[in-house]
C-alpha cells in the first residue's frame, strides 16, 4: 500500500519531512573499486577494456574490435522495422526543431566608456554518451543526448553501449545513426567511462560525458569530472501529478504505474484536493498493476515508495511540489497554466490531463534528461547549452582605459598585487606622455 499524508494531520510535516528525507537507492560504496578501474585503464588502455568485457559481458574483444563497423551496423539497423523506424525519425525530427530553439546568441556592445564587451558561444570539440547496453538499451535515449549535442555543433560524437553476449538491441544503433553519431563501440561500466575520460590506443578522449548508467558508472562519472565535463548524476525516476476536479482516474493510475514500472527505486506521488479521487486512483492502481508486463517493478515501486497527499487547496499543492522539486511534474487540473507559475522547482511540467509525462519521454520534443533527488531546486534538464561554452570578449580603447584603469589599480594595490596594478599603469603613464598630460 502507498504512503497516505494529509497536510491537515498534526504529524503531516513530521511524515513529510520523512519523505523528503527518505533515500530511495542502494547506497553500494564502489568508489575504491571504479577508482581501481580507471587507474588501470589508463595505465594499461585497450587491454583493460577487453579484459573487463570479457568478465562482465561475456564477449571476447580484440582492439580493432571495440567500435562497430559501418557494416555492422547497416545489419543490425535493417533489422528495424518500417513502422520503428518511422516512429525514432519523428521523434528525432520532433526533439531536433525543439533544441534549435535553445541556441543562444552572441552578444556584443558599447558601453558608455568605450568598452567593447559581450560574450561568444561555441560547442565543445567532442562528446561521449553512455547508454546502458543489451535488449534494456533506451533509444530514445540516445536521441535525447545526440540530438542536443548535434544542435550544439559537436564535431564529434561518440557512444559506448555494452553488449551483453554480443547483442544488441538494432533501435539504439538506428538512433545513433539518424542523431549523426560517429562512433559507436561495444563497451560499458566504469571503463568505459574511463576510456572516453581519458582516451586509449584506439579511443580518443572527448570533452563531455553525458547519459545515464549503474552505480559504477554513476561513481566513475563523478571521478572524472574536472578531467571532462559531465551532465548529471541521475538517481531513481520520480513523477509528481497534481490532480483535481473530473479527472479521469484510470489515466491517474497508468500515469504512476508508467513511471513506476521504470525501476523498482521509482517513486510516484498524486496530490490531490479530492478525497474521492485520491481513492479512486488507489483503486485503480491495485485494478491495473497486475496487467501490467513489469508488475513485479512497478508493484514494488508503488508499495515501497508510492504516495497520495491529500491537501485543503492548490496553493498547499505548489508549496509542497515545490518542496519536493520533483524530476516529472503532471499538472492534471482546471487550470494547469495558473499552476505552473506557482510551481518554480521542476525538472519539467505537463499541462492538462491530456499531456502525459510519457509523452514528453518520446515524442514531445523537451529532453527527457532531467535533475532527480530534488536537484530541480538548482539543476535543468540536458539542453543545447550542456554542449556549449561561454567565452566572454572585452575590447577597451584607450580612452577607455583611461577611465576605468584607475580603479583597476586602486583595488589591485588594495588586495596587494602589485604587478596586476602595474600592468594597467605602464600602459596609462604612456597615454599620458603622448597626450602631455
Amino acid at each position: 500500500m502507498p504512503v497516505t499524508l494529509n497536510t491537515a494531520d498534526p504529524e503531516f510535516e513530521r511524515r513529510f519531512s520523512e519523505l523528503l528525507s527518505a533515500k530511495r537507492e542502494d547506497s553500494v560504496d564502489v568508489n575504491d573499486a571504479v577508482a581501481a578501474i580507471i587507474a588501470d585503464l589508463r595505465a594499461r588502455g585497450d587491454a583493460v577494456l577487453c579484459e573487463l568485457t570479457s568478465k562482465f559481458d561475456r564477449l571476447d574483444l580484440t582492439p580493432d574490435r571495440l567500435r562497430f563497423t559501418a557494416d555492422e551496423i547497416a545489419e543490425e539497423t535493417a533489422k528495424v522495422s518500417p513502422e520503428d523506424r518511422s516512429a525514432l525519425a519523428l521523434a528525432a525530427e520532433r526533439i531536433r526543431a525543439y533544441h534549435a530553439r535553445q541556441m543562444p546568441e552572441n552578444v556584443s556592445w558599447t558601453d558608455p566608456e568605450g568598452a567593447t564587451l559581450g560574450w561568444r558561444w561555441s560547442p565543445v570539440s567532442a562528446a561521449g554518451l553512455y547508454v546502458p547496453g543489451g535488449q534494456a538499451a533506451y533509444p530514445s535515449s540516445v536521441l535525447m543526448n545526440a540530438i542536443p549535442a548535434r544542435v550544439a555543433g559537436v564535431e564529434r560524437l561518440m557512444i559506448c553501449v555494452p553488449t551483453p553476449d554480443g547483442v544488441i538491441n538494432p533501435l539504439v544503433l538506428l538512433a545513433a545513426q539518424i542523431s549523426g553519431v560517429d562512433e559507436v563501440y561495444r563497451i560499458g561500466g566504469a571503463q568505459a567511462v574511463a576510456a572516453m575520460a581519458y582516451g586509449t590506443e584506439t579511443i580518443r578522449p572527448v570533452d563531455k560525458i553525458t547519459g545515464p548508467g549503474n552505480a559504477f558508472v554513476a561513481a566513475a562519472k563523478r571521478q572524472v569530472f574536472g578531467r571532462v565535463g559531465i551532465d548529471m548524476i541521475a538517481g531513481p525516476s520520480e513523477v509528481l501529478v497534481i490532480a483535481e476536479g473530473a479527472q479521469n482516474p484510470d489515466w491517474l493510475a497508468m500515469d504512476l504505474l508508467a513511471q513506476a514500472e521504470h525501476d523498482a527505486d521509482a517513486q510516484s506521488i498524486l496530490i490531490t484536493t479530492d478525497t474521492a479521487l485520491g481513492h479512486a486512483v488507489a483503486g485503480a492502481v491495485d485494478r491495473i498493476l497486475p496487467t501490467l508486463p513489469r508488475a513485479g517493478i512497478a508493484g514494488a515501486s508503488w508499495r515501497d515508495y508510492g504516495t497520495i497527499i491529500f491537501v485543503r487547496n492548490l496553493e498547499e499543492a505548489a508549496a509542497l511540489s515545490n518542496r519536493i522539486a520533483p524530476e516529472h511534474l503532471e499538472l492534471c487540473v482546471d487550470d494547469p497554466e495558473a499552476l505552473a507559475g506557482k510551481c518554480v522547482h521542476a525538472g519539467a511540467i505537463f499541462l492538462g490531463a491530456h499531456t502525459p509525462e510519457a509523452i514528453g519521454d518520446y515524442v514531445s520534443g523537451p529532453n527527457h534528461v532531467l535533475p532527480t533527488a530534488r536537484s530541480a531546486r538548482f539543476s535543468s534538464g540536458l539542453s543545447v547549452l550542456d554542449f556549449l561554452k561561454r567565452t566572454t570578449l572585452a575590447r577597451l580603447t584607450p580612452g577607455a582605459l583611461a577611465a576605468i584603469g584607475p580603479t583597476a589599480i586602486r583595488l589591485a594595490n588594495a588586495e596587494g598585487l602589485q604587478a596586476h596594478g602595474a600592468s594597467v599603469d605602464l600602459r596609462l603613464a604612456e597615454l599620458n606622455e603622448r597626450t602631455g598630460e
